[in-house]
This record gives C-alpha cells, sequence and structure tokens, in this order.
C-alpha cells in the first residue's frame, strides 16, 4: 500500500538519488516515494518540449500516488520543465500541490563559496544550452561571472559502469579543460548534474586545489528543509513513518535496483509503473 501525502522525488534515472540520499539523511521522518523515468531516460540531449511532456506525465503519477510535494532532483528537468508546470499546468489540475527544483535553491548559495566571483558550471548539453544557472546565479549573485560546459558522455559512461576504470579519465580531463580554459580564475565548480557526484573523486583529480567542487545533494536537502519550515500548512499534511519507496518506469527493476545502489549507496527494491 502506498503512503499517502509522501514526498515525490523525480529523475529522469537514477541520478536524482544523489539527492535523495541527502534528503532522506536530513528529513528521515517523512514518507518518500522516488520515481525514475528510466525507460525514456536520458533526458539531457532531449527537446524542451519532449523534457516537459516527460516531466509532467512523471509528476502526474506522482500525485496520483499521494504526492501533493514533488521535487524535480534533475537538472535538466528543472531547467526546461519547471517553470512551465509551476505557471501553467498545476493551475489545471491542483494549484495547491508544489513542484520545486534544483536550480534556483542552488543559484541562492553557490555565490557563497567563490573568492574571486567566478564558477564554473558543469551540466548536460540541455542544462547548459538552457543557461537557468547563468540566469538564476545572475539573479542572486549579479557580481559572479559564470562559464558552462557541457559534458554529454558523462551520464552515459556512469550509467554503463565505466566511470571507475581508467577509460573515463580521458573524457573527464577533456571537458574539464575546455570549461578550465575560459578563465583561468574559476575556484569554484558546480556539478549541475546529479549523476557527477559519482565522478567527483575522478574530477577533483585533475584539478588544483584551489579549486573547490560542489555537489547539490546537501544544498537541496536544506533548501528543503527550509521550505518545510516556511510553509507549515504543506508540512502538516505529510505522512510520517520514515518510509520509502522506489518506482522505475522500466520493466527490468532488478537492473535498477543493481545500478540505483550505486547512488544510493543502499540496497533498494523497486516497483515498475508503466508510462503512456
Amino acid at each position: 500500500m502506498l503512503s499517502k501525502q509522501s514526498i515525490g522525488v523525480f529523475d529522469s534515472g537514477y541520478g536524482g538519488l544523489t539527492v535523495f540520499k541527502s534528503i532522506a539523511k536530513l528529513l528521515p521522518g517523512y514518507d518518500y516515494i522516488y520515481l525514475g523515468d528510466n525507460v525514456r531516460a536520458p533526458y539531457g540531449n532531449r527537446s524542451f518540449k519532449t523534457i516537459h511532456q516527460y516531466t509532467w506525465e512523471c509528476v502526474q503519477l506522482l500525485f496520483e500516488m499521494g504526492c501533493p510535494l514533488v521535487v524535480l532532483a534533475c537538472n535538466t528537468a528543472s531547467a526546461k520543465a519547471l517553470r512551465t508546470i509551476q505557471q501553467q499546468d498545476l493551475k489545471n489540475v491542483d494549484p495547491a500541490k508544489r513542484v520545486l527544483g534544483v536550480i534556483r535553491p542552488t543559484a541562492e548559495v553557490i555565490g557563497n563559496y567563490t573568492s574571486t566571483k567566478q564558477i564554473g558550471v558543469l551540466g548536460t548539453k540541455g542544462t547548459v544550452q538552457s543557461n537557468s544557472y547563468g540566469i538564476e546565479i545572475g539573479n542572486f549573485f549579479p557580481d559572479v561571472k559564470v562559464y558552462q560546459q557541457a559534458c554529454p558522455l558523462w551520464v552515459p559512461l556512469i550509467e554503463n559502469g565505466e566511470h571507475n576504470k581508467p577509460g573515463a579519465d580521458y573524457f573527464v580531463k577533456q571537458y574539464l579543460d575546455q570549461l578550465l580554459s575560459q578563465s583561468a580564475d574559476i575556484d569554484t565548480l558546480l556539478l549541475a548534474c546529479t549523476h557527477y557526484p559519482l565522478l567527483q573523486d575522478k574530477i577533483e583529480a585533475y584539478l588544483p586545489d584551489h579549486i573547490r567542487v560542489i555537489a547539490q545533494g546537501e544544498i537541496i536537502a536544506q533548501s528543503l528543509q527550509d521550505y518545510l519550515r516556511r510553509h507549515p500548512e504543506i508540512e502538516s499534511g505529510l505522512s510520517k513513518n520514515g518510509n520509502q519507496q522506489f518506482f522505475t518506469t522500466t520493466d527490468d527493476t532488478l537492473d535498477f535496483d543493481q545500478n540505483a545502489t550505486m547512488f544510493f549507496s543502499e540496497k533498494i527494491k523497486s516497483t515498475y509503473i508503466p508510462v503512456k
């Protein structure tokens, strides 16, 4: 039986589990439902229209499963679908429901990490093309310069279990070199894809010591904690049994469970849920 009034966490596949892990660690008492749209992943190179369609379909599934609040733990979905969902779709379904993303919470604090006022953003092609981070960081930190680099091969490397092998080093160094060639004064690197924390050790190995690498998990968890504190009308309706449930749109749940463990750092058991 599904937990009612759970917090929904959505990603196009596995990456959102790195964010969910941080959320569950900081806020363990709530009930959660995680949904990965693995059958249609990756989202990174798809069009705005397609990403919005897929994301909205999955958000509605989470609504149907009893989630009044959904976190898009996916940078691509946050960049290409969140605004339309918040400003248009929710009005037609239930204005009382809430959908949050990962870009704005990150942009609100990332400027505090840099001394040189120059930040590098590593993301999927979709996230970089949207310029969502450039716009949002500029809103909160207008004196910070943002440089961006798409890393289209990193997600396939990770999802195929190749990220810890020597062959991945070439592609890690290639994208880092391309980013750092844009400015010698970058002192902060944002991993703007929830898959990328699995490459963090390799990334840091190719960086000078003065460059700090920031993953999003703890930032998003703290932002959600603050959001619930500021919205008691939502927080009070959430069920608090400490339950976690996992769903995937691929019928190969065994494969999902095996790969998900790599991201979530715990064994999980998922349930298949079809999309239209």
